[in-house]
Parts: C-alpha cells; sequence; structure tokens
C-alpha cells in the first residue's frame, strides 16, 4: 500500500485530494481498510467512518431487484405497467431490464426536481412524480443514467415488497451482507461532512448530503449510507467472491446489456459505446474515466458525486471502495481515481 499511501499523501498536501478512506481486497485476502485525513467539518476519518456514497446507492438497489427475481415476485423482461398500473402511458412497455441498464429513455433526473426541492418535500411526493413523468426517448436507444428511473424501479420495489425502500434494502440486502448500511441514516449516527457542495443551497439547512432535510428523503436513487468496508460489500455482491446472487444471476448482471448503444452520463463523461450491465457500470474502453485503463473492459462498479468509486476486476480479483470527503462536482474524483486505481492494481498485481 505505500505506492498508493504516497501517491495520496503528496495529494493531500498539495490540497488536491480531499480525507477519504479506502478498502481493497485482492483475491480472497483479507479486506485492508485505510484511512486519511478529515472530512470537510475538519473531523479525523477512520476505517468505519459512514459517508453518503450517493450513486453507489443504485448498486444496492439493483441487488435488491435480483433478489426479488430469484424470489418469483419479479422478472426482468416484465413491462412496467404489470407492477405499476399509474405510470405514464409512454412508459408502460419499458422494462426492469432496461431500467437497470439505463436503456429505458428517460432523462437523467426529474425535470422539475429542482424547483420541487424544498421543506415538505418527500419520497412519497417524489414517487408520484417519478410515475407521472415520461420517457425523452424510445427505449433502447441511448445509454442515459437515470435518477429517475432508479426512482421508477424504487416505486416498483415498494408495491411488490409491501413496504418502503429503506426496510427492503435492510431486510434483502444489507442484512444478509452484514454491512453497516441505511438508506437514509438515523439523525444519532454520526455522518462523515462532505466539503465543497455546490448548488444554490449549499451552506443552507437545505444542503446536498449534509443536512438532515436531505436524508430524510431517502432517495431509492442515492440516499444509502454507509463505509468503505460496505461499498466494497455492494460491489463484491455481483462477483464471484460472493454467493449473494446466483451464479447466473451474478453472470448476467455483469454482462453489457446496451447492445453497443452510444451515451453516459453528461459531458465529458458520454462516450461513443457505453456498456452496463444490470446495476453496475462496466469499464469497457471509457475515456476518460475514473478507472485506470489497466482495468480490464469487463471490470465494472459504480460512482457516486459525493466523491465515492467502488470496483471490482474479475480478471484479477482486486475490488476497491474508495469514499472521498469531498463532492466530485469539482473534478477531483476523475483527475485521481485513475492514478489511485492504476497504483492499487499495480501492487495487487505484480
Amino acid at each position: 500500500m505505500n505506492e498508493v499511501a504516497e501517491y495520496i499523501h503528496n495529494a493531500q498536501q498539495r490540497g488536491t485530494l480531499p480525507g477519504l478512506v479506502l478498502a481493497s481486497q485482492y483475491g480472497y485476502a483479507p479486506v485492508e481498510v485505510n484511512a486519511w485525513g478529515v472530512d470537510g467539518a475538519g473531523h479525523p476519518l477512520h476505517e468505519q467512518s459512514i459517508f453518503p456514497v450517493a450513486s453507489i446507492t443504485k448498486l444496492a438497489l439493483a441487488l435488491l431487484v435480483h433478489r426479488l427475481i430469484a424470489l418469483g415476485n419479479i422478472a426482468l423482461h416484465d413491462q412496467l405497467n404489470m407492477h405499476l398500473p399509474d405510470i405514464h402511458p409512454e412508459a408502460a412497455n419499458r422494462t426492469i431490464r432496461a431500467l437497470l441498464a439505463h436503456t429505458s429513455g428517460y432523462g437523467f433526473d426529474l425535470p422539475n426536481k429542482e424547483g420541487r426541492y424544498g421543506h415538505g418535500l418527500t419520497w412519497p411526493a417524489l414517487a408520484q412524480e417519478c410515475l407521472a413523468t415520461p420517457p425523452d426517448v424510445a427505449n433502447d436507444v441511448r445509454v442515459q443514467y437515470s435518477n429517475l428511473g432508479y426512482g421508477i424501479l424504487g416505486v416498483l420495489i415498494e408495491r411488490v415488497t409491501h413496504r418502503s425502500c429503506a426496510d427492503a434494502l435492510h431486510e434483502y440486502v444489507f442484512q444478509p451482507l452484514g454491512i453497516r448500511a441505511w438508506l437514509g441514516t438515523p439523525d444519532a449516527q454520526q455522518t462523515t461532512i462532505i466539503g465543497d457542495v455546490r448548488g444554490k443551497h449549499a451552506g443552507t439547512d437545505l444542503e446536498t448530503y449534509n443536512s438532515p432535510f436531505w436524508r430524510s428523503l431517502a432517495l431509492p436513487w442515492g440516499g444509502v449510507f454507509t463505509d468503505a468496508f460496505g461499498a466494497l460489500q455492494l460491489v463484491q455482491a455481483f462477483s464471484d467472491q460472493s454467493d449473494f446472487l446466483s451464479p447466473a444471476q451474478r453472470h448476467e448482471a455483469t454482462l453489457d446489456h446496451t447492445n453497443a448503444l452510444p451515451g453516459g452520463f453528461m459531458k465529458p463523461l458520454m462516450w461513443p459505446q457505453s456498456p452496463w450491465g444490470l446495476g453496475p457500470e462496466l469499464r469497457g474502453h471509457k475515456n476518460p474515466h475514473w478507472v485506470s485503463p489497466a482495468f480490464s473492459p469487463q471490470s465494472f462498479g459504480h460512482s457516486g458525486a459525493s466523491g465515492m468509486l467502488a470496483w471490482h476486476d474479475p480478471e484479477c480479483m482486486l475490488s476497491f471502495a474508495l469514499l472521498g470527503a469531498r463532492a466530485a462536482d469539482g473534478g477531483w474524483l476523475l483527475r485521481h481515481t485513475p492514478e489511485i486505481s492504476h497504483r492499487l492494481r499495480e501492487m495487487y498485481a505484480r
């Protein structure tokens, strides 16, 4: 870990890298967790620090969907109106598979989420807006990473399980994996403060990630809190190192389901081909990307806009979760994690 620690230390000394916690595992060796620096409020980080992991939440939600499939409650090819008769008519024939792989035609987010965001907003209100929002384009014409699509998956989960997403995730995912994780978090649970949060609500009691109000929304596309070990387990649950899913499900979930479609997140993270599995993003040959090109095209994982990255490479059996205490909007994640992940892989692949 010396070369990785040296890079992190030097970057932190220059002020270009926030405090962070890194969990890694090579093969079946013990998980190694290291912490460097402080959070956005100056509190020292430690191996058990709890972070808002933002869109790494989507790995947890996808795992829950796969568990419900294994139980026979739903199927990948199910059209949405089978479980959500009140969904917008233009979305009625979109499938669970397309939502998981971001090929359903939905846009990035709810069209007026920012305008609605404020005291009094609740997840049930957002859920109704998700159902009422039509897709932007036809099915299977592009990859558009979509919070909205995973919001609809959250509504579907609640309808099928007859419980909140928070409770369903605890019962079907967090508890079986043996991790400390919550969708939303109790006020008594001390959590890492994320620095450099931007937007008009920064520094207010509505601030993303850090405010009790934001946490209360328990957003199914981005509201999970966990530690580095928990984030590592969420990505490893899709790998052959875990028996959380069946071998057939693990194989299916980590194949490309986009048929070489273009797309991605937003510029500069838009690619001529944007391979995606049923939950995890696939490395492919994307450039730029937060994971080193030394990782195999079949490697997979997820990022989080709060400054998070969890990844697994089946080629070299290396997994890592890097949780940073600064929002990714300033670009530090994209600038630094290719080198950190490269050094990590070189250290274990020798």
